[in-house]
């Protein structure tokens, strides 16, 4: 299922996960495709870009169990034949398995030990997700890759609470365990992985109690959770030092909901395979757009020692005469095509959609290209 190649002598993995949709190579960096869409992208766009940079890799995108549970609803992607027919989608999904919404909507929820009911935020109504539900909705939605139900709280956490964030997660996780053991067994049953997620905020000991009760369980891969929500960037790091080294070293290893260019290139040293974060394509849709460094054709350093670009306002005026492309060491559509920053400028200052399309476009490509060289830098 999940092959290491090689790791490199910063600590970078350089693997291949084999998924029902194809072998996606690591590590890798997932779009955001909360509702069914990378907003302002197709699908097939989408894949595009993604070839355009590793021919070698599947596509991947990560879409989310609470909203598609909500809009479209899962009666609509049963009828349709789940996420992949519904979206004109190929490639891989990896689909959140609504424990985020925990978190996020705390104040539109009610926690028990069974599981959490979400008054919905579009209308009101009561839903109830349980890890037995959680499960079953995936199921539905047709992903690849499913994450278990879990739960965390914010930062700074009390230790009491990190504590019963621990002891629920596993709890669920060995629920979300039964439910798709008695899944697989169903006649018609999608193949699909299934990945376990360690909590314990920012105490070591919880962290390895959670680490050491999800392998005991047995994931396809694990991801680390509940990071990157306020807490500092060094304390992240010691948490990736202290937890990535108890996981399975021949299993993919998630670091959810990370993020800038820096922190994906650190995470990676420290052994980290997959990444999701909304930085790049909401940045663009802002007008931040990542460019490489002058004279420089590369992002990642010699060495993987660090990685080199510019943050670019393209609203300021000093954009607002300028004739020259975004990036001229960028290959994306949006460069490629001669758009001026002056002419993006512009479609920002009028609120044209085209502006938030042609900067997505552009952070995208930029992410993908990011890893793709950490990869070609690992192999060495």
């Amino acid at each position: 299922m999940f092959t290491l190649h090689h790791t490199h002598r910063t600590g970078v993995r350089r693997g291949t996960l084999m998924t029902p949709h194809g072998a996606v190579q690591t590590p890798l960096f997932m779009p955001i495709a909360t509702k069914g869409a990378v907003k302002t992208l197709s699908g097939p766009e989408l894949a595009q870009l993604e070839q355009a940079i590793d021919d070698q890799t599947t596509p991947i995108m990560l879409t989310n169990t609470y909203h598609l549970y909500l809009k479209p609803g899962i009666e609509r992607l049963q009828q349709c034949g789940g996420i992949h027919a519904f979206m004109n989608w190929n490639g891989v999904v990896l689909t959140d398995s609504g424990g985020f919404q925990i978190f996020s909507l705390a104040s539109l929820r009610t926690l028990t030990e069974n599981g959490v009911t979400f008054q919905s935020h579009i209308d009101g109504s009561a839903h109830l997700f349980t890890p037995e539900r959680s499960m079953e909705i995936q199921s539905v939605i047709g992903a690849d890759i499913w994450m278990t139900f879990d739960w965390f709280p914010g930062y700074p956490a009390a230790y009491e609470e990190a504590q019963q964030s621990v002891q629920r997660t596993t709890a669920w996780a060995k629920r979300c365990k039964e439910r798709d053991s008695a899944y697989r067994a169903t006649p018609g049953a999608r193949p699909h992985l299934l990945f376990g997620i360690v909590q314990g905020s920012t105490y070591p000991e919880l962290r390895a109690q959670s680490s050491q009760e999800l392998v005991a369980l047995g994931f396809d891969g694990y991801a680390i959770g509940g990071l990157a929500v306020g807490e500092p960037e060094e304390e992240m790091y010691r948490v990736l030092d202290h937890t990535v080294p108890l996981l399975p070293q021949q299993a993919p290893h998630y670091l959810m909901g990370v993020g800038t260019p820096e922190q994906l290139l650190e995470a990676t040293k420290r052994g980290i395979d997959f990444f999701d974060c909304v930085i790049p394509t909401r940045n663009a849709r802002h007008g931040a757009v990542y460019i490489h460094q002058a004279n420089s054709a590369r992002i990642v350093a010699e060495g993987l020692s660090h990685v080199s670009y510019q943050k670019l306002n393209i609203t300021a005026d000093s954009c607002s005469r300028s004739l020259a492309v975004l990036d001229p060491h960028c290959q994306c559509f949006t460069c490629r095509s001669g758009f001026s920053r002056a002419y993006i400028r512009h479609l920002f200052m009028m609120n044209e959609p085209l502006a938030a399309r042609l900067a997505t476009i552009h952070n995208v490509t930029f992410y993908l290209q990011l890893m793709h060289e950490i990869r070609m830098a690992a192999e060495t």
